[in-house]
């Protein structure tokens, strides 16, 4: 119980210095290149489901069934996870993960992803800095947030989330001139990104660790 209010205190405060998260997408200002192809995926789970706990699994259509092993296995290793607590942390770090690399903040960034996706949304932000081109994208909402996968290799834990959002994008040059996009009309967006956490950390925060567009 002291882990999950640690954990809701900590969601709290990372919303509030940002609030908005994850490889390959990045909005609709124009492409670039997709991050996640270069992070090696983790291993599948080596378990059958006669190991794992018959802990039930929410019913909610958050949980996609193919992740309710995964799921199982994680809260075998880790008893304090909260399903909904992910969920609404996974929200707010697409919120602000999306925002800082519209902003073109490397140093947020850093500390929500590892060193790959950070990477390529860095060489992302110095290919639009050289083209003198700001982006004025706004999150206008998250319809939708759905567990699709979830795996325990070893003590890392790792789930992915699809995001179905409206996205209103424009880009502008150097002296303010639209040159892309529109404010007036949300863009629906289908990103799937994954994020694992070692869950024997005391660091309750879990990491984007690949992007990619929703099929």
């Amino acid at each position: 119980m002291e882990t999950i209010i640690i954990l809701a205190l900590v969601f709290v405060f990372v919303a509030m210095r940002l609030y908005s998260v994850l490889g390959r997408r990045t909005g609709h200002e124009q492409p670039i290149a997709k991050p996640v192809e270069a992070q090696p995926k983790p291993a599948p789970v080596a378990r059958s489901s006669a190991d794992l706990p018959s802990q039930p699994i929410s019913a909610e259509p958050a949980i996609d069934a193919r992740a309710n092993e995964g799921i199982r296995a994680i809260v075998a290793a880790d008893p304090n996870f909260d399903v909904t607590a992910f969920l609404g942390g996974a929200q707010a770090a697409y919120r602000m993960i999306l925002e800082a690399f519209w902003k073109g903040d490397q140093e947020e960034l850093g500390r929500l992803t590892d060193d790959g996706v950070r990477e390529d949304f860095a060489e992302a932000i110095r290919q639009r800095e050289e083209a003198g081109e700001v982006l004025d994208n706004r999150l206008i909402s998250i319809e939708r947030a759905v567990i699709e996968r979830a795996r325990l290799d070893g003590q890392m834990a790792s789930i992915t989330v699809r995001f179905d959002a409206d996205i209103a994008a424009i880009t502008r040059d150097a002296e303010g001139n639209v040159v892309a996009g529109s404010l007036s009309d949300a863009v629906p967006t289908h990103d799937v990104w994954t994020f694992s956490r070692h869950v024997r950390a005391d660091d309750p925060n879990w990491i984007l660790i690949e992007t990619d567009e929703a099929a």
